[in-house]
Formats: structure tokens, sequence, C-alpha cells
């Protein structure tokens, strides 16, 4: 009997143990790290930029986001955060952020390509235009020939990590080659359109419809 008794102890004692070492799939979670050097290349922290949208930080509720893809499309779509990076490869881009206010930042980005994007919405022929508009109400435009060639990134990551909330979570478009009023936040719509001449929020303020980096963004 005691013989029993001491072996029940003895494989409860070795349970517990063991037990107490193996963490629960919560505890195994480790938060991620910002990268700061890609490839050899130095990266700006995530933490580094100004505030200065139209409406300060947004907060999104992801339970109710939907990314919507409208305009001259065969077929539109309404999707949540999940079903974007689920559907469509995400790729990785170091690129320069320049502020028209004098500042820059080079960071990796990270994040679906709007031409996967556009080739399941089938876009139209008599499309050159992309519109994007933000949950804040703010807006810009890009040709399309533009954003096909130069592969531009819906990102979702900055130096491996999700886009803190002030700086564009869920998406922002990663501009490369335009100053940084084209480098929409908080993504919500993106239209494709035949208004060459559209304007956005600060390009119906004064600002260069182009955008590009080699030119004066003022006119």
């Amino acid at each position: 009997m005691k013989r029993v008794v001491l072996g029940f102890l003895l494989a409860a004692l070795i349970s517990g143990l063991f037990t107490g070492c193996v963490a629960s799939p919560e505890q195994q979670q480790l938060q991620a790290v910002e990268v700061r050097d890609y490839q050899g290349q130095r990266l700006d922290s995530v933490t580094g930029f100004r505030e200065n949208s139209i409406a300060g930080p947004q907060k999104v509720d992801l339970a109710n986001y939907r990314l919507e893809v409208n305009g001259l499309v065969t077929q539109t779509l309404s999707l949540t955060y999940d079903q974007v990076l689920s559907q469509f490869p995400s790729f990785k881009k170091v690129v320069t952020l320049h502020c028209v206010e004098g500042w820059d930042a080079t960071v990796l980005w990270e994040g679906p390509r709007l031409k996967d994007i556009f080739q399941q919405v089938g876009v139209m022929p008599e499309a050159n235009t992309v519109i994007f508009t933000a949950v804040d109400g703010y807006t810009t435009s890009l040709p399309l020939e533009f954003v096909k060639r130069r592969d531009l990134l819906l990102a979702n990551k900055m130096n491996q990590i999700q886009f803190p909330g002030d700086r564009g979570f869920p998406f922002e478009l990663v501009a490369e080659d335009k100053w940084g009023y084209k480098w929409i936040r908080w993504v919500k719509a993106i239209e494709l359109s035949a208004n060459a001449d559209y304007k956005g929020y600060w390009e119906s303020r004064g600002y260069s419809n182009s955008g590009d980096l080699d030119q004066s963004y003022f006119r």
C-alpha cells in the first residue's frame, strides 16, 4: 500500500513540475520587437514621426473596419483587416518618407501590393487614377500607372511591427518618391477613377497634384 501511495505522489510531483515549466499559448506569445537595421541599412524609429494629421490620431475598431475597393472595377471589394492580409501576399521595402515640414524618416514598410488588389477587382480600361480616402476624411490620389509600375504597398507594418495607432493603423500608403502628403494614413477606401485632375485634401489647397519629390510641393 505504501508503495502505491509513494508512486502516486511521485507521479503527481513530476506532473506538477512539468506543468509548471510549460507555458500556456498566451504566455508563449512574445511582444514584437522593432528592428532598427535591415540588410545593413539604418532605420528610423516608428516613434520618431511628428503628428500632423488633419484631425488627430484615429482609433480604428477592427470589428467594424472594412477596406472598400470600388469605382471603375468589374468587382468591388469590402474586406476586413484579416481578409486583406490573408488574400494578398505581403512584401517588404525600405523607403524614406519626406515631409514638407522638412523632416524625413527611413523605415522598413511591409504589406500587400496595390497592383495585386487591382488584379483581383479587375480594373476597367478607362481608369487612370487611384483615389484614396482615410478614416478621418483625408483624401489624395495618384496615377494608376505609377501605382502599378512602382509596386506601391498598402503597408500594415513598420520595422516589422504592426502600425502604432497614431501612425495610420490599419493601413498606410507607401507613396515612394512622393511628398509626405501623398502617404495617406488610416486608409479605408480605394477608388479607381477616370478623373486624372482629382485633387485631394492638400492638393485642393494649393499643393502640387503630382507630389513629386524633385519638384516643389506648392504650386
